[in-house]
């Protein structure tokens, strides 16, 4: 028996999480000089967090320790279970130095129990949509290989974009520079950001005016050869429900009113990083 882990920046919505038996890691954000911990939408106040970032408010956020992971791990080690663990990139964050050593530590206390883990590459509901079907698989009695397995091929088919609304988040992250953050904002344009195979972000293009970025992102569903048919579709919003119920609607309007869309906002640990305004997509396409 095994226990199914991920953590709070796959943005699976807590309703979720819950009915698929997951155990959830929450990572950390401050806000005005309090920490708080991501619960999925749970009692997450997103107008208060988005209204203090456009008032000027720069929320932070940190890795957690290797006490923290031990504190999440052991509990199920202890009862005598393993743990498989659906991680956000590696490549984003140095907290996973921190669960290694926690992991590390925690095999010499209990030698007889495994725990395995898996680098989605990704990051938001770019993971959320991976840990959602492997969750399935979990609930359906998946083995750990089996979802190794099943995660390998799935994560290479897992496609994510997303734009931002305003430069300067990008800009305090180190994304891009101070002028071209200026021009860009000037100009009204805004950055097509892409998860790229080694779970690292790019910028794959520039879209000028809200009204393009629909038709760039339908443009985008088909030249990845979206599978609307079999796979749900990711859209995020960061504190700009307007555009994304628009954009819920041109995707019904593109394929259909029976196409299945997970829709919600943006959490604060990812919003932080990319700021209000964004709207983000995620879809099952070409490898």
């Amino acid at each position: 028996m095994y226990k199914l882990f991920c953590d709070s920046n796959s943005e699976l919505w807590y309703t979720d999480a819950e009915a698929f038996g997951l155990e959830v890691i929450r990572m950390p954000y401050v806000l005005d000089g309090q920490e708080y911990y991501y619960d999925l939408g749970k009692e997450t106040d997103f107008a208060h967090f988005y209204k203090r970032m456009r008032e000027g408010a720069v929320p932070t956020t940190s890795a957690i320790n290797a006490q923290n992971y031990i504190d999440y791990f052991e509990p199920v080690l202890a009862e005598g279970q393993d743990i498989y663990y659906i991680t956000f990139s590696h490549k984003m964050s140095n907290t996973f130095a921190e669960m290694d050593r926690a992991i590390a530590l925690l095999k010499e206390k209990y030698p007889a129990r495994e725990i395995r883990t898996f680098d989605t590459r990704s990051i938001s509901l770019g993971t959320g949509f991976q840990v959602r079907y492997a969750a399935e698989k979990y609930r359906a009695g998946a083995t750990m290989d089996e979802l190794d397995a099943f995660l390998k091929d799935f994560s290479a088919h897992t496609v994510v974009y997303f734009v931002v609304d305003d430069l300067v988040y990008l800009k305090r992250g180190g994304r891009i520079s101070a002028l071209t953050a200026a021009f860009g904002s000037l100009l009204g344009i805004k950055p097509m950001i892409s998860v790229l195979p080694d779970g690292s972000l790019q910028s794959v293009g520039k879209v000028r005016g809200s009204k393009k970025v629909f038709g760039e992102f339908l443009r985008l569903m088909h030249a990845h050869n979206c599978n609307v048919k079999d796979y749900r579709v990711e859209v995020l919003q960061a504190d700009c429900p307007e555009i994304g119920d628009a954009f819920v609607e041109a995707l019904k309007g593109e394929f259909g009113q029976d196409i299945k869309v997970d829709y919600q906002i943006v959490g604060p640990v990812i919003g932080a990083h990319c700021g209000p305004g964004t709207l983000g997509l995620i879809f099952y396409g070409d490898k």
